[in-house]
């Protein structure tokens, strides 16, 4: 199979799939750091943590984006 063909027959896939096979594609270019995976992980569950025991208040979205335009004029 050519280069081509391999492209024409992911386009012509299921959004799913075309979205799990260029997943694939780039953990193959960019091979994960199980260190820096492992503290991302530890991160997000503490930041998870926080959230459900009220520790910190969730931002919503619409308010950081208006923030980050204002500041950057975007």
């Amino acid at each position: 199979m050519t280069m081509k063909e391999i492209i024409e027959e992911v386009a012509s896939l299921p959004v799913e799939e075309r979205a799990i096979v260029a997943d694939s594609i780039l953990r193959s270019l960019n091979a994960p750091e199980s260190d820096i995976d492992r503290k991302w992980a530890e991160v997000a569950q503490r930041r998870l943590l926080e959230l459900r025991s009220g520790q910190v208040e969730p931002i919503p979205g619409e308010q950081v984006f208006a923030k980050i335009r204002k500041r950057f004029g975007a």
